[in-house]
């Protein structure tokens, strides 16, 4: 195959995947990972990619956001295995913060089999679901209501979660540095991230393959406050070493499990 044509393959797989490491692309292209770096590293200078240790990933805006849908629809499938991953390690009978998000939404629908929770949560969308549940409580932080995700931010509602001490914090990110940042896209939200972090026993991070490596503008803290890391494919060697620094449970789950 010659050097363009991989090239376009490569970016086109890194646009679907949203990250893509340099093991997967050898044994998709058939070349050596010498190989695959020239390419890369090419490609980041061409400011077609985001180059990183063990692979690339898209290059985004660090400002603006995907909208809320386009967000609930891609990696969908990924996003439902993450949440029954966090789903089985949550004892019935435990309390918990779970925050705005799509993955938190899919977190909601995977608590439905369990018995006796209490949740404080800043989503409309994930009260909605737990609702249904009459042996559940559901306790809704105050503040502004955004019509975009139905999320409620603002400084009352950091206020109101710091009021409790639960058993879990389930908290979401739309990009994870590779230098460990906790990186978001409103400040708002981030400061109430950072109190749910703050509050909880043990914090849970739901990480797709797609925010490895991805920009945002502000920055919520640092993966070394979280206890464990759900995710769908292996983190990027970099990124691995440093959850092993920080003694951060990395929790790959299976995409394709055996029948």
């Amino acid at each position: 195959m010659r050097q363009n044509t991989r090239h376009q393959k490569i970016i086109s797989l890194v646009k679907k995947e949203g990250f893509v490491s340099t093991e997967v692309l050898v044994e998709h292209f058939s070349v050596s990972p010498q190989t695959i770096r020239r390419d890369l590293n090419e490609l980041a200078k061409n400011n077609l990619v985001r180059r990183h240790h063990g692979g690339a990933s898209l290059l985004e805006s660090s400002v603006v956001n995907d909208s809320y849908v386009n967000r609930k629809q891609k990696t969908a499938k990924e996003k439902m295995k993450i949440a029954q991953a966090m789903a089985e390690l949550i004892p019935d009978g435990s309390s918990m913060f779970i925050d705005i998000g799509t993955t938190s939404e899919a977190l909601a629908r995977a608590l439905l089999n369990h018995n006796n929770l209490r949740i404080v949560t800043n989503n409309l969308n994930v009260a909605t679901i737990l609702m249904q549940k009459p042996d559940f409580r559901v306790i809704v932080a105050g503040g502004e209501v955004r019509n975009k995700d139905a999320g409620v931010v603002g400084e009352a509602t950091v206020d109101f979660i710091k009021q409790f001490r639960m058993d879990f914090g389930i908290v979401t990110i739309s990009g994870l540095d590779m230098d460990g940042s906790l990186l978001d896209f409103d400040y708002q939200e981030v400061r109430v991230t950072q109190a749910i972090i703050e509050c909880s026993q043990e914090v849970f991070l739901p990480v797709d393959h797609t925010k490895f490596g991805r920009h945002a503008m502000v920055n919520i803290g640092n993966v070394n406050q979280v206890n464990k890391l759900f995710t769908d494919i292996e983190p990027p060697e970099e990124l691995a070493k440093l959850l092993k620094l920080h003694q951060v449970e990395s929790i790959v789950c299976d995409m394709n499990p055996k029948s």
